[in-house]
């Protein structure tokens, strides 16, 4: 069977499994002693292995496998959490997402894990300095249970049932082997090789593992999807020497719902606590064999009242696709209002007055359908703080806040690669090792701060860290070292202005090159890919306490606000995120400073910028005029003051991309088409303000 239908469901919960065990193996990391904890790991660890080996991913499932053993060990209190269990089981999981990475790439997610495996048998065995109980002792319930009672998880039931559907042949196989066979394992192995020569095996039990190693009496089950006979395939079996019998059953639709429901029953009266005795007098023969099926009954009807999921999975190309769908329609409104202002027909403004209430309403749906919250980035962070924190034999506590905050995909999708860079940074070179903090009087566990908080049409996302800060001297001596300024230049600096010294390329403080990189290294990577998602980074630090890193982000990149401005015959467009205020200003209050224009706005100068003469617009010049229009932009704590001819008005714009055959142009961010079908460029206000 093609099992190639399956694999974005198997990707997605993978990856959702994975994010859990890391997750709760955090947890469990600053409390061992949590059991709870361990069994929700353990029931992750067991679905996982389940889907890999339902899929056929044989190496994935047989190192989940392993790790389930050693789980199962700490859950029955047979083994207690150490350092190099938790080091063992989160290389587990690093090997288990690069195999589901292998998989995404369309590979078998193969994997050389001999080494892992090799530490985790001998944390079963006991081989190790921790020690253990034998191996032997684990799984000894498993042949306590029919092999008739088989459970199957949503994920098996829902390939059988499809496979049924699409006209394969379902099978539940049960096997007895003789009782006289001295290698009932080799026995077990000759059948599972028979039927997967013709088929796939889907759900058996006890698990193969536990077949293979002889851990069950004389009897194994499973479900198998095949195009051959049943008859033939009780007849091939029954070929093989030692098996006493073997019972081969055709499933349909309904029989297979049957035989789970009865399954899921079975396991859950077997569950459940052994009822008080009754009085044999007062129950008859009739009633006390009717009693079982009464509780069964008793315990499904939950299963079959439990409520629906609201949530569906959405590819994000369907999303993208509904987004340029809604921009079109967005065009088409504007243009649809100007000609009812131009017409003057009362019913047509009517009706498109309704339909920009709908098509207003209908725009916040589709933009909240693509708001994510910030938690799918700052989930992996915890991890890989750990291990970084390991390496550099350093302590450092995460505090994450705000993870609920929702951020566009678009935005989602690239904003966690420089984050990463800014959080390496923070706990490499801004956190000091732990000797240095004792001495300057602080605790030996260092902070790291990870905010995201929303603010007017923006998120913010800040890391803090309480570590050395950063001091003006030594990184104005880094940077003439480097020939990023001179001695004269940085004399005249702000604080700030060295402050921004970092982001410049190929500037660094750290003392040697490592895997691990200083406070700058990558970071003019970091400030150029967040001003091209249209926001800011700014830098705050104290000597001695810390540093902040706070990141400006738009709320979305598909459709924003802006404020249209004509300029002659031409017509801009300016995000409203970045006006601080509009103004008329005469031709008398432009002073020249030092070569500069510049204006007094509240009480301080700031630059005067001609936008016809940075665009070369023909048929407008700010010169000629005794009094012009002016937008004040705003980047991070700086403003500008941007000449226009006209203010045409507030609207919501759908923002497009200049495309590949345009190069990079700086001041303009992207285009948009207007209700007269003209095109407007829209400017990005960061590259005015330097």
């Amino acid at each position: 069977m093609d099992m190639n239908q399956y694999l974005s469901m198997f990707i997605d919960e993978s990856n959702d499994h994975l994010q859990s065990l890391n997750e709760n193996m955090l947890q469990l990391e600053g409390s061992p002693e949590d059991l709870g904890i361990v069994q929700v790991i353990f029931r992750s660890a067991h679905t996982l292995k389940g889907m890999a080996a339902t899929m056929g991913f044989e190496d994935l499932a047989s190192l989940t496998h392993k790790m389930e053993n050693v789980l199962d060990l700490v859950r029955n209190e047979k083994l207690k959490m150490q350092d190099f269990i938790f080091d063992t089981l989160f290389k587990s999981l690093d090997a288990l997402e690069n195999m589901v990475q292998d998989i995404t790439g369309g590979g078998e997610g193969k994997a050389d894990v001999s080494s892992i495996v090799a530490s985790l048998q001998a944390i079963e065995s006991g081989e190790w300095t921790g020690g253990t109980a034998p191996v032997a002792e684990v799984n000894q319930s498993s042949s306590t249970v029919t092999p008739s009672a088989v459970e199957l998880d949503e994920f098996q039931y829902s390939v059988l049932d499809q496979s049924i559907a699409e006209g394969h042949r379902v099978l539940y196989i049960e096997v007895l082997v003789s009782e006289q066979s001295q290698l009932k394992g080799v026995r077990a192995y000759m059948v599972f090789d028979l039927l997967e020569r013709s088929g796939e095996i889907v759900k058996s039990f006890p698990t193969v593992q536990d077949i293979e190693q002889e851990k069950f009496e004389r009897s194994f089950s499973l479900y198998y999807i095949t195009t051959k006979e049943a008859q033939e395939l009780e007849k091939g079996i029954m070929s093989i020497s030692e098996i006493e019998s073997a019972k081969v059953i055709q499933l349909d639709q309904e029989t297979l719902q049957q035989m789970t429901n009865q399954a899921a029953a079975t396991a859950e009266v077997e569950a459940a606590p052994v009822p008080a005795p009754v009085d044999a007098s007062t129950e008859s023969d009739s009633s006390s064999k009717e009693e079982p099926k009464k509780l069964a009954a008793t315990k499904t009807a939950p299963k079959q009242a439990a409520a629906p999921s609201r949530t569906i999975r959405v590819d994000i190309e369907r999303l993208d696709v509904l987004m340029n769908l809604f921009s079109e329609l967005l065009i088409d409104r504007s243009r649809l209002e100007q000609l009812a202002s131009e017409t003057g027909n009362n019913d047509l403004s009517d009706t498109v007055a309704h339909l920009s209430r709908v098509s207003t309403d209908l725009q916040n749906i589709v933009l909240k359908l693509r708001m994510v919250p910030v938690d799918t980035v700052f989930n992996r962070f915890p991890r890989m703080i750990r291990d970084l924190a390991k390496s550099l034999d350093k302590k450092i506590d995460l505090v994450i806040t705000g993870a609920e905050t929702e951020l566009d995909r678009t935005v989602i999708d690239e904003i966690g690669d420089p984050l990463v860079h800014l959080l390496r940074n923070a706990v490499d070179h801004g956190v000091e090792s732990i000797a240095e903090r004792v001495a300057a009087g602080k605790p030996e566990l260092g902070t790291v701060n990870l905010r995201a908080f929303h603010s007017g049409n923006h998120v913010f996302i800040e890391i803090e860290d309480d570590g050395k800060g950063i001091y003006r001297d030594n990184l104005l001596r880094t940077a003439v070292k480097r020939g990023v300024v001179t001695e004269e230049q940085g004399a005249k600096m702000s604080d700030d202005e060295v402050n921004q010294l970092l982001f410049a390329p190929g500037f660094s403080t750290a003392d040697k090159i490592s895997d691990i990189s200083g406070r700058g290294v990558g970071l003019d990577v970091v400030k150029s890919k967040i001003t091209s998602l249209g926001g800011n980074v700014t830098i705050h630090s104290t000597p001695g306490k810390g540093t902040n890193f706070s990141v400006q982000l738009p709320l979305t990149l598909s459709i924003i606000a802006a404020m249209l401005v004509r300029l002659g015959s031409e017509k801009y467009a300016v995000p409203l995120s970045s006006i601080v205020e509009t103004a008329i200003v005469q031709r008398e209050q432009v002073r020249n400073i030092h070569g500069n224009k510049m204006i007094t706005f509240r009480e301080s100068l700031i630059p005067y910028l001609s936008l016809s003469e940075v665009f070369g617009v023909p048929d407008f010049n700010d010169v000629d005029e005794q009094e012009t229009e002016i937008v004040v932009i705003r980047k991070g704590e700086r403003l500008a003051a941007v000449a226009v001819e006209e203010f045409i008005g507030q609207s919501e714009i759908v923002l497009k991309s200049m495309g590949t055959y345009l190069p990079a142009i700086e001041g303009i961010s992207g285009a948009t088409i207007l209700g007269d079908g003209q095109v407007a460029l829209i400017l990005d206000p960061n590259a005015f303000i330097k």
